[in-house]
């Protein structure tokens, strides 16, 4: 019998542990997949991301603007398609130091758990890339096998991850002696405050300074090509 872990290390996905944001790489191979009829679909995602970047995104609004552009296509019709955006524009993008961190965690005895504010049909696929067990992202009502715009439950971003942190470990009646955390964004502050350590990777300017003054680990991740 395996012994129960002690230490919960928990990751932030996007320009975290992947060079890039997945629901912005989504959006572009829909586009390339010709799916998307709005000719400013990626000029209006990249004004919207800016406002993450920022920490002034409202991340109901993403949800809203991400599944306009696929909501007339089944959950059927895009598993394949998801599955083919992973293996041709999320593994390339894979830190390779993200990898081997995990590698070593998980030989260590840790459990993983990668929690992010992207859509859960992109996350919960790209943790399997990462051979991380558990997962979650934002999730969505479905109406008669369409994924819906509407998000069902609480997101997790911001302080909604804590929430589902939370939440996640209680169904599970699981107690960690030690909750790490990595992330590159100050979005993930609230994760931050509530992990016993914390380390950074490749963060954003306002994260970097926090980082410096919190004598947190700073680490600058680069990955051998991103098409």
């Amino acid at each position: 019998m395996s012994r129960p872990a002690h230490t919960l290390a928990v990751f932030d996905l996007d320009e975290t542990l992947l060079s890039g944001d997945s629901s912005m790489l989504w959006h572009r191979f829909i586009v390339d997949q010709g799916l998307v009829e709005q000719a400013d679909f990626i000029e209006r995602d990249q004004a919207l991301m800016a406002l993450y970047a920022d920490g002034q995104l409202d991340m109901r609004e993403y949800i809203r603007f991400s599944m306009q552009a696929v909501q007339h296509h089944s959950i059927a019709a895009l598993t394949p398609l998801v599955e083919a955006f992973c293996q041709q524009r999320i593994r390339p993008r894979l830190y390779p130091d993200g990898r081997l961190l995990l590698k070593q965690l998980r030989e260590a005895g840790s459990e993983l758990l990668i929690i992010s504010a992207s859509a859960s049909f992109l996350v919960e696929p790209i943790a399997r890339l990462l051979d991380v067990e558990h997962a979650l992202g934002i999730d969505l009502h479905e109406d008669n096998g369409y994924y819906s715009t509407k998000v069902k439950g609480t997101m997790s971003f911001r302080e909604g991850k804590v929430t589902r942190l939370q939440a996640w470990l209680a169904e599970r009646q699981q107690h960690y002696q030690q909750l790490r955390f990595y992330t590159d964004s100050i979005n993930d502050l609230p994760m931050c405050e509530q992990a016993d350590y914390v380390e950074v990777i490749n963060p954003c300017p306002r994260l970097h300074a926090l980082a410096k003054q919190r004598d947190w680990p700073i680490h600058d991740w680069l990955v051998a090509s991103a098409n």
